[in-house]
């Protein structure tokens, strides 16, 4: 018949169908010889988390596949401190029992590795440890630490959810199945120091809420402790023993050795504790310590403000407030701000009231002023100057939020209707190439022939760019002037000049030196001198000058036409002298002379005698005379400079004057 064949996919289909449905019958049929599951129990614990099961039957004459027996938890809500530990109350149950003809006092022994729930008790004040009971009732914890309970003399795995079969944990913080951002690590140490007017000290405060607290002191000291409730109430516990007590509703466990002591709050705090130690005044002590502390101050989303508009289309945002989880109320933000693990969420931003505006109003309505909220910006002052010119500094600027009313006045508003955009950075940084330093180009040939002169060099302060420029300290300078001796014995005589009148290396050092500095203002910038160009007698030297100008805006240096720079343009080429030609005579040509008095001639230009004041008197009375000082001073400095410099110049007479003319009191 039309539309009764069956397609590969149908028969699949027709397949699966039949397979799943033989599944279930079989499912069907196993269950079917189970009774339905019964009741559940009462739970074995009113507190503190038990057990409760459920029973089911089996109807068929063979056996059933399964159990006939389920649990879960229950009563999993903290007992009251008062209640005291359930498998204790269990050893508690035998002490009007006699064992071997005598009553005791049963304590629980805790924390069997080989068998954790049988009921193991220990006679108080008396090492007799018995087994009173195979196994410990449904819902005692298998261990002191842990959630797993004993059922049926099994322990089974319990969560942090109190759920049976489990494997959820708590994080450090004691939330169940959290990541331990709602706590931190608090680590540190405390080391006492003896003073004869201190008996105690501060070693830290834990607060509320705290948690795996550990505190081991090492030395004669003694620990104690001081508490105050959220109410106000304190309390003070000496810690004068070994033992497990409660101190507001939080369990202690000391332990005092004799240069040793040890203190354990599992937590969480249910008040603020103040560790102390009291000086024992025998030697220094240390305390080391270690908890998690709950982060109390969280971000708190607001929800959405106003709408801008009231039609037509407008936006809202939402907000974040610093919410104070122990007193359960708002506080200033920088409560929040002081945990680095807590970061504000931003801001949302959603448009609202997107109906058009009535056609007879023409514009769209706006909310009444203190409901207004444009749709603010950004907005930065310029960049501060950079705090160092060179080596890196920083520079920075205030950046506000601001909103424009429909006016176009521009006001300042709070920060957080900005955040729905990244905040422009209020620093960076400047200036971050290297500063300037003092390159020392390769010595001259000494200024003699042979026996002892002097040698000079070219110090130049260069620039991360490697220009010539300003701004090294002179204090690091390396000297541009040295001695040095030639090994040729000196058989002629002494020449004509003294040692330091070649000056042609001196003069191109100091030029070098004190060579013009590219500047906002266009100018002539001469480049270094070309080495001579002979190795005798008397050569030639080139250099280039260019007109150049430093552009502040991006610390780069610019070549301009020549005729931009004003002034007279620095000479590009010079006469040189680089000693006589060997087997030539000592003797100076003329043009040697010139050049080397000419060289002198411009030195002389710079460097003068000059006289400054006179010496004291000879003679404090009677008459006596005084003799003028003579010095060879820079004339653009009006420095002192070495007498040599003063060479070509012709020193000034000797000048005396009389002084003291009173005559001498009589003897």
């Amino acid at each position: 018949m039309e539309g009764c064949h069956w397609t590969t996919a149908g028969t699949l289909l027709l397949a699966s169908l039949v397979l799943s449905s033989r599944t279930a019958r079989s499912e069907e049929d196993r269950d079917s010889l189970w009774d339905a599951w019964g009741s559940w129990s009462e739970c074995s614990r009113t507190c503190g988390g038990g057990a409760s099961y459920s029973l089911r039957r089996c109807l068929s004459s063979k056996t059933c596949e399964g159990r006939n027996i389920r649990y879960r938890t229950c009563s999993n809500v903290d007992c009251p401190p008062e209640a005291g530990d359930f498998r204790a109350q269990q050893c508690s149950a035998h002490n009007d029992v006699k064992y071997q003809g005598q009553f005791y006092e049963w304590l629980p022994v805790s924390n069997d590795p080989d068998n954790p729930c049988s009921l193991k008790c220990q006679a108080r004040g008396a090492a007799l440890v018995v087994e009173l009971a195979p196994k410990v009732l449904d819902g005692t914890r298998c261990y002191t630490e842990s959630l797993d309970m004993c059922i049926s003399g099994l322990c089974q795995i319990v969560g942090c959810d109190r759920q049976l079969g489990s494997t959820v944990k708590e994080d450090n913080c004691g939330v169940c199945n959290g990541d331990g951002s709602t706590c931190r690590l608090v680590r540190g140490q405390y080391k006492s120091q003896l003073s004869a007017n201190k008996l105690n000290d501060t070693v830290v405060a834990i607060p509320y809420g705290s948690r795996q607290v550990r505190l081991v002191l090492k030395g004669s000291d003694h620990l104690y402790l001081e508490t105050k409730t959220l109410q106000g109430v304190k309390s003070e516990n000496s810690l004068s023993s070994t033992g497990s007590f409660l101190m507001d509703n939080s369990s202690i466990d000391f332990q005092k050795f004799p240069d040793k002591e040890i203190l354990r709050i599992s937590g969480p705090l249910t008040a603020d504790f103040t560790v102390k130690i009291r000086y024992a005044g025998v030697a220094d002590s240390s305390v080391q310590f270690i908890f998690y502390q709950p982060i109390i101050h969280r971000w708190r989303e607001t929800d959405f403000f106003p709408c801008s508009a009231s039609c037509g289309g407008g936006y809202q945002l939402t907000s974040a407030e610093c919410f104070d989880l122990r007193s359960n109320r708002v506080v200033a933000d920088q409560y929040c701000h002081y945990y680095p693990e807590n970061i504000k969420p931003k801001p949302k931003l959603q448009e609202c009231n997107q109906d058009p505006c009535p056609a007879s109003d023409g514009y769209k309505q706006i909310m009444p002023y203190d409901l207004y909220h444009p749709l603010p910006r950004w907005e930065s002052t310029p960049w501060t100057a950079c705090s160092s010119s060179c080596g890196g500094g920083i520079q920075s600027r205030s950046v506000s939020c601001v909103e424009e009313d429909i006016q176009g006045h521009i006001s300042p508003v709070e920060e957080w209707k900005c955040m729905y955009t990244p905040k422009m950075p209020v620093v960076q940084p400047c200036n971050i190439f290297d500063c300037p330093k003092w390159l020392a180009q390769e010595w001259s040939p000494c200024t003699v022939t042979c026996g002892q002169g002097l040698r000079y060099r070219v110090v130049l302060c260069i620039d991360h760019r490697g220009m010539h420029t300003g701004g090294c300290s002179p204090k690091t300078k390396p000297h541009i002037k040295e001695e040095c001796i030639v090994p040729t014995p000196c058989y002629k005589p002494k020449e004509k000049l003294p040692v330091e009148a070649k000056l042609p290396w001196y003069k191109q050092a100091q030029e070098l030196e004190e060579g013009a500095v590219v500047s906002e203002e266009p100018s002539f910038i001469p480049e270094a001198w070309s080495t001579c160009s002979v190795t005798c007698g008397v050569g030639s030297q080139v250099r280039l000058v260019k007109c150049q100008v430093l552009l502040s805006f991006s610390q780069s240096v610019a070549d301009l036409p020549i005729d931009e720079c004003e002034g007279p343009k620095p000479v590009s080429q010079r006469s040189c002298y680089s000693g006589p030609c060997i087997g030539e005579s000592t003797e100076y040509t003329p043009e040697e002379t010139e050049l080397l008095y000419g060289s002198f001639q411009e030195f002389d230009e710079l460097y003068d005698w000059e006289y400054e004041g006179f010496t004291e008197c000879s003679e404090s009375c009677g008459g006596g005379v005084q003799e003028a000082v003579v010095t060879c001073l820079n004339k653009q400095t009006r420095e002192t400079a070495d007498e040599t410099l003063c060479v070509t110049s012709r020193r000034p007479p000797q000048l005396l004057k009389a002084c003291s003319l009173d005559p001498c009191p009589p003897r």
